[in-house]
């Protein structure tokens, strides 16, 4: 079973395979991307994007792999250097339009640490990016008051995790 997320709804496809479920969005055009959500003492880092919270993520570069991209975003739309892979979270999907267009995107999803002493939290402006926050696990309420319902996917398999 996959679940695709829309803006305000998700909807399960019973399909035996990715491949399968991708076929039924031929006619959309099909993008993968990373993230993740960075532990540093204890909080997890999230961003707020157009008002809205958010994780770190983005598009995979040509024969980038989905971690590499994960770190790379990371780094990228907060500030914090190297941070380490430490598992795997969840896969997710969702569609929405660009410039006429649909788009099924498929985002890989992981948990890493940052072993900075000190945080330098920047964010990445020109992704509309206006706040980088660390939250401890009993300020999640926050984010998902405030969030996509493909991120309370990520929350939740974090959750699971910690």
């Amino acid at each position: 079973m996959y679940k695709v997320f829309t803006e305000n709804k998700a909807k399960s496809f019973d399909c035996k395979s990715e491949s399968e479920l991708i076929a039924l969005f031929k006619d959309y055009k099909f993008i993968e991307a990373a993230g993740g959500i960075v532990v540093h003492n204890g909080k997890y880092l999230f961003i707020k994007r157009l008002g809205v919270w958010d994780i770190p993520k983005g598009k995979l570069d040509k024969n980038e792999s989905p971690e590499h991209a994960a770190v790379r975003e990371i780094e990228e739309e907060c500030g914090i250097r190297q941070p380490k892979l430490i598992s795997k979270l969840v896969d997710t999907f969702h569609t929405y339009e660009h410039k006429g267009k649909w788009v099924l995107k498929k985002t890989y999803w992981y948990l890493l640490e940052s072993t900075e002493k000190k945080l330098n939290l920047v964010p990445q402006t020109e992704e509309d990016i206006t706040e980088v926050k660390l939250f401890d696990k009993n300020q999640f309420l926050t984010i998902k008051s405030e969030t996509y319902l493909s991120i309370l996917e990520v929350i939740q398999a974090l959750e699971k995790q910690i």
